[in-house]
């Protein structure tokens, strides 16, 4: 029982790194950083391919902050400004959201309450008629029941 053991590497090459990322499915999801995550969104987000998330932006800045590629203070200037951009955004589409979804109320009280939005409204039966199949005015007492047209000179038959 002597002294024999296994070697454990302590330290990959990019090789072996590169190899195992390939060989072994989603590992690379499962590894990559916070901030590649942030870079990656954010791009979408600009490009308007993707929604945009505020923990993206305060993951950039605050890796920008610890590498020393902008102060703390700017990072704190650009994480409020972004953050109060954003608020104004989201306060927006929730007014928009809102007014979209009373449109749909009286949209649907007006037509009847089925809890489907009338997509064009027309005018009520009552006013106007449908012609009938006989003639312009119809005819008939319902016509003058309702005020509707005179007869024609001559009267009915």
């Amino acid at each position: 029982m002597g002294g024999t053991g296994i070697a454990v590497a302590t330290e990959l090459s990019s090789g072996a790194i590169s190899s195992i990322l390939e060989s072994v499915p989603g590992i690379a999801h499962v590894l990559r950083s916070p901030v590649a995550d942030a870079m990656v969104n954010l791009s979408r987000a600009a490009a308007g391919v993707g929604p945009f998330n505020i923990q993206d932006a305060r993951e950039l800045i605050r890796y920008a902050v610890r590498r020393g590629l902008i102060g703390s203070d700017e990072g704190d200037r650009v994480t409020a400004e972004v953050e109060g951009a954003a608020a104004v955004k989201a306060e927006k589409a929730a007014t928009r959201k809102a007014a979209r979804e009373e449109r749909r109320r009286v949209a649907a009280r007006a037509a009847g309450g089925h809890g489907r939005p009338a997509h064009k409204p027309s005018a009520p039966s009552h006013k106007h008629p449908a012609p009938k199949a006989g003639g312009k005015h119809g005819g008939g007492a319902k016509g003058a029941a309702h005020g509707g047209h005179r007869p024609k000179a001559g009267g009915h038959h």
